[in-house]
């Protein structure tokens, strides 16, 4: 039942134009989902490449996150085993600091419809405060304090994660507890949900 549902939400997410003109590249909503996937990995929104490709994670951050699940882009990409639902489905635009932030619309209306179709998840990768605002049962308050204490986030299912951006490389060298500790216990959970 959940297989047939499923493809029929894709299609529908895929042809979203709620909040079309408030988009500057027009509406290209990026996820990718199969019943079966036991990783779920809930980031922000699609970039200017994530647009034009319409694949996720498929930039130099997404480099940084394979290098730190230790996974090849073909596991990556194997939806059958890892679902891609960012916060925002599209590409929000550019700021002062970066990209936008997600548009609100596309979590509110879509995310409890699809993880409720995706039945054997055994662990979410919360990517960035984006996720973990939405998500996390105890927000400490800061990406730092959450990555720290992501124990906390484990019992429900949840692990917190900084944004792999290039623009976050200050913060990665200032943590360096994040790369020694935390990335090591992300492989090893990561390895054996995936049976990699």
């Amino acid at each position: 039942m959940t297989a047939d549902r499923l493809p029929t939400l894709l299609e529908e997410i895929r042809s979203c134009r709620l909040c079309e003109e408030l988009l500057p590249l027009g509406a290209n909503p990026v996820v990718r989902a199969a019943e079966s996937a036991r990783l779920l990995i809930v980031g922000q929104a699609p970039g200017t490449r994530v647009h034009a490709t319409s694949i996720p994670w498929n930039d130099p951050s997404g480099d940084r996150l394979r290098d730190w699940l230790q996974i090849d882009r073909e596991t990556f990409y194997d939806e059958s085993r890892i679902a891609i639902v960012p916060m925002g489905f599209c590409y929000p635009g550019r700021g002062k600091g970066g990209d936008l932030p997600p548009r609100p619309e596309c979590a509110q209306t879509w995310h409890e419809r699809l993880l409720a179709l995706l039945p054997n998840l055994q662990l979410t990768l919360l990517v960035g405060q984006y996720a973990q605002r939405h998500y996390l049962p105890h927000w400490h308050g800061s990406i730092t304090e959450n990555v720290r204490h992501y124990r906390d986030a484990l019992p429900a299912g949840y692990f917190p994660l900084p944004h792999p951006s290039p623009r976050n490389t200050l913060w990665l060298r200032q943590r360096p507890w994040f790369e020694a500790e935390v990335v090591p216990e992300l492989r090893l959970r990561v390895k054996k949900i995936l049976k990699v």
